[in-house]
């Protein structure tokens, strides 16, 4: 018999039409049958089943991060963590690593962000002097430029000789010796010599982190993966400890494969599908390696393509003529006018989609757009995944590094307004992993402290609550082609929800930080459940 629950005395907010609001929720296996009042609830519930009063919790659709890096915040979880207030510490916990290492082994973590340090890159010296023993990788909070110590350069022959590969940049002293920093494609001569995580090990980070992922109120990722990623999540829902929806990506460097064996957008199952081909327009804005159209405030230099426009034409025009929607990470406006551009192109072409069988291609980040080119996303239809988290950890290097280009960056109301699906995230780990925080960020434009201002920063770009979390659900959900299934609750949707401390809709937006996660349900089923439900 299916396993049956009623959700009882709640503040429940479908996202739906009818109703919109209710108190008590059905579920019998995977599926709502039934939204509305508490005394039809009651007459519902089956002998075997589980009622659940929530005391006035609130109750949403399932949160879904609609960008994030699953294996990469999973094995994250066991390297170091780079992500500190200052360069010492960081050096620190460096050392620390190396002395649980033996020697010669690589120490690899994530998340040092020069910018809190100061703004001057660190140097391969200083961490030579944390880990004598050690070859040292460290990749950037933004995930596009790699700190590495002597050990590393000299492993992976990089010398003063070197050339900057197409699409990257090593960072050099004045007398053009590298400095142990690399951008975007230069990162990868690094990366070629630090041996890959066996699957093994892959697939035992992910299953210890699923619970992280679930007791912050997740449902569903759409993961911007590898092929090692979708080898360690299949067999993880072969043994039936997938506990997550996971919709996954494609890299472009596995595109001729995916065509080969006749791949498309949407194949899979409910657990885990086919998502996006995912592709890189430029970098980051943090490093400076966001393609602009006109030079930085506090640079001569306009960032960097890390893809040839000319080959991400071919490339969306290939998947999507093959069934396979496009992802493309576009931060600076140069980069978002590109990809606009080319989409447009084969819009006009006619390649792929049809009426029937829509393709949802998605731009990644969106952060910074010419006001030219705010409604564009809209009227190709193409959907805007951004992480309003962003925003807020980096207003201050917008300032200094976009000056008033920063009106139309982070611009999700306006986006918004002209017709574009949001679908919202956390890009997570180069950001924390709690929808809570991006909710915050979106509605309120000010950062934990109250900064910059009680109206947030540009607040014209703010989003109200239920916009918001529409986001985190039925955006995400329509992105994946799944809108039928989930974002909202209704009987007969998958009964992925979401159960929350406080009405967020009812609450000072500030707050809305201090909300708890009382219980995350995945197809009717609890994944993860406070002590307090």
């Amino acid at each position: 018999m299916a396993e049956e629950r009623v959700l009882l005395n709640g503040r429940i907010h479908t996202l739906s039409a009818a109703p919109a609001h209710a108190t008590a929720l059905v579920t019998r296996g995977e599926r709502i049958v039934y939204v509305g009042d508490d005394s039809a609830a009651r007459a519902m519930a089956g002998p075997g089943a589980e009622v659940i009063d929530l005391h006035g919790a609130c109750v949403v659709p399932g949160l879904t991060d609609a960008h994030m890096h699953l294996a990469m915040f999973a094995l994250g979880l066991q390297n170091v963590q780079a992500e500190t207030d200052t360069l010492d510490e960081c050096l620190q916990r460096v050392a620390a690593q190396a002395a649980r290492t033996p020697a010669g082994e690589w120490v690899t973590g994530y998340g040092w962000n020069h910018n809190v340090w100061g703004g001057t890159f660190p140097t391969a010296a200083l961490l030579d002097l944390a880990a004598p023993d050690h070859p040292v990788a460290l990749s950037t909070k933004s995930g596009h430029a790699t700190w590495v110590n002597s050990q590393a350069l000299t492993l992976a022959g990089i010398t003063a000789d070197t050339p900057d590969p197409a699409g990257g940049k090593i960072v050099r002293d004045a007398q053009g010796h590298p400095t142990g920093v690399l951008l975007e494609e230069a990162m990868a001569l690094v990366d070629a010599v630090i041996p890959a995580p066996t699957p093994e090990r892959t697939v035992e980070a992910i299953r210890q982190a699923l619970p992280v992922v679930h007791r912050a109120g997740l449902t569903a990722v759409h993961d911007m993966g590898s092929a090692a990623s979708l080898r360690a999540l299949q067999s993880l829902h072969r043994d039936g400890a997938l506990t997550l929806r996971v919709l996954e990506s494609i890299p472009l460097d596995a595109l001729d494969a995916a065509l080969a064996l006749g791949l498309q957008s949407g194949f899979g199952d409910d657990r885990l599908r086919l998502g996006h081909v995912k592709m890189f327009m430029d970098g980051a804005l943090g490093p400076r390696t966001a393609l602009m159209l006109a030079p930085y405030e506090d640079a001569a230099d306009a960032g960097i393509a890390v893809t040839d426009p000319a080959a991400i034409h071919d490339a969306v025009r290939r998947a999507n003529a093959g069934g396979l929607a496009c992802a493309v990470h576009a931060i600076g406006d140069r980069a978002n006018r590109d990809i606009l551009d080319i989409y447009e192109r084969i819009a006009h072409e006619g390649v792929g989609s049809t009426p029937q069988k829509p393709l949802r291609n998605r731009i990644e980040h969106a952060q910074i757009l010419h006001p030219d080119d705010v409604s564009r996303l809209g009227q190709l239809g193409i959907v805007a995944s951004m992480q309003p988290i962003h925003a807020t950890s980096d207003m201050d290097i917008a300032k200094r590094h976009l000056g008033s280009r920063c009106r139309t960056a982070y611009a999700w109301r306006a986006i918004l307004d002209g017709g574009t699906v949001l679908a919202l995230g956390s890009d997570c780990p180069v950001e924390a992993i709690d929808p809570l925080a991006g909710i915050h960020a979106a509605v309120t434009r000010r950062r934990a402290d109250g900064s910059p201002a009680v109206e947030g920063w540009y607040p014209e770009q703010r989003l109200t609550v239920e916009q918001a979390v529409r986001g985190y659900t039925w955006g995400a959900a329509y992105a994946a082609g799944m809108e039928e299934h989930l974002g909202t609750l209704a009987p007969n949707k998958l009964a992925d929800i979401t159960i929350l401390d406080r009405d967020l809709w009812d609450i000072d937006p500030m707050d809305i930080l201090n909300v708890r996660v009382l219980g995350t349900i995945v197809g009717g089923a609890f994944v993860w459940r406070d002590a307090a439900l």
